[in-house]
């Protein structure tokens, strides 16, 4: 029998039970779905993270506690408490990091932040007063900290619109009392809203002097980042030396394996978070992935339904000549038929999902984040369709092509 009526008949026993046939791709189409959502938002979500490292330019290095060890585990460093006053005082001598131009120590936490009897759970961000000009960072309103303010422990915050919107409402800030912990803080700026990311969402945050946070809000003696930026591009590799050979000096450090810190340049923080947000959108992809599985089974199960309901079809159409190769092509069709309408319906709403999830995350992150179609994983999710079509049909089809046309015949 030629392919083009083996196709005829298969379409016309899947049109014969519409509604068995919508309910057997439906797990096709969820796998799908599902996976193109996830690589979809992973994709935007490196774009985004990328392209705000990207903008802190070539010549920024920032330095971490911890052993760097590569992966996840480098970007939960900044929890540990290996950077000390010791060594802000060393890295800062022009005689150990000559190439150094500005550096600006952070601490940071979060916490409710309150005015009177209104409270929002924020960001805490302490920094030194440089901070303003490296984010290219302008106040709507107010003056920012300066280099007095830091040294002094000045009691002071500027905050973000989000902040004072909730705090605040239509009323003005500008020096009124806020309180973090036990920690009374003048407002004494107001951020504009910006672009809110995956590193710092200003606009849900206040800044306070480093010195401010880190004795009388967080209580800490360590700091949980150093950025630092250095003064010409072509000195960078030089300055990552100096730094390395100042902290294991002030740590007491005579093997370099030993490091409890982590200097980065914005290569190596980019290939970190490639490699991290690569691993997670992949780890995610194939927990959505299960599903195909459960579909495929599905499919296998309606398959033999089909081929139970339609015995006495089998065997008419076998004492009509049909060989067992035309019965077994015409059920492995309808069952490839099913996945790959599945798979095309899943890369649509898939695709429609991410769209609308890429609109969505633009406007709560105060951000631009990028809609990114996977081509890539549109190819696998129709491959995959059409494995799973041929694996999980083979059998049912195999099983029917077996049949012996009398005894269908005389089935009830």
């Amino acid at each position: 029998m030629r392919i083009s009526n083996t196709i005829k008949i298969s379409l016309a026993g899947l049109k014969a039970n519409k509604l068995r046939s919508a309910l057997t791709i439906l797990g096709i189409v969820i796998g799908i779905t599902s996976i193109i959502l996830v690589v979809s938002i992973g994709n935007g979500a490196q774009s985004l993270i990328l392209g705000e490292i990207q903008s802190m330019g070539s010549r920024t290095l920032t330095v971490e506690p911890g052993k760097p060890t590569g992966g996840f585990q480098d970007m939960m460093n900044i929890f540990r408490t290996s950077l000390k006053d010791k060594d802000l005082d060393a890295l800062q001598k022009k005689a150990n990091v000559p190439h150094l131009q500005d550096m600006i120590p952070l601490v940071f936490t979060s916490d409710n932040i309150n005015y009177e009897n209104q409270s929002y759970a924020g960001s805490v961000l302490g920094s030194g007063e440089k901070i303003f000009e490296f984010y290219n960072l302008t106040p709507k309103s107010g003056n920012f900290f300066t280099e007095d303010d830091v040294k002094a422990k000045a009691d002071v915050a500027v905050i973000g619109s989000v902040v004072a919107e909730k705090l605040f409402g239509a009323s003005d800030p500008i020096g009124q009392k806020i309180r973090v912990r036990s920690k009374t803080l003048r407002v004494v700026a107001v951020l504009p809203e910006k672009g809110g990311g995956f590193s710092f969402d200003y606009n849900k945050s206040i800044i306070t002097p480093y010195t401010t946070a880190k004795d009388y809000i967080l209580g800490q003696k360590y700091y949980n980042e150093f950025i630092i930026r250095v003064d010409d591009e072509k000195n960078v590799d030089a300055t990552v030396s100096d730094i390395q050979i100042t902290l294991r000096n002030s740590h007491g450090i005579t093997d370099p394996e030993k490091d409890d810190f982590n200097v980065m340049t914005q290569k190596d923080l980019m290939k970190t978070v490639g490699t991290v947000t690569t691993v997670m959108t992949l780890f995610l992809a194939m927990v959505a992935a299960i599903s195909l599985l459960v579909g495929g089974v599905g499919i296998m199960n309606v398959m033999f339904i089909s081929v139970t309901e339609r015995t006495k079809e089998i065997g008419l159409r076998k004492a009509l000549g049909a060989t067992n190769g035309d019965i077994l092509n015409q059920f492995l069709f309808e069952a490839i038929y099913l996945t790959m309408v599945g798979g095309l319906l899943g890369i649509f709403f898939g695709t429609l999902f991410s769209y609308i999830a890429a609109i969505g995350l633009s406007s709560a992150l105060s951000s631009t984040w990028k809609f990114s179609f996977p081509y890539d994983a549109a190819l696998w999710g129709i491959l995959t369709s059409v494995f799973i079509g041929v694996v999980f049909g083979i059998y049912p089809a195999y099983s029917a092509s077996k049949k012996n046309p009398i005894e269908a015949l005389r089935y009830e």
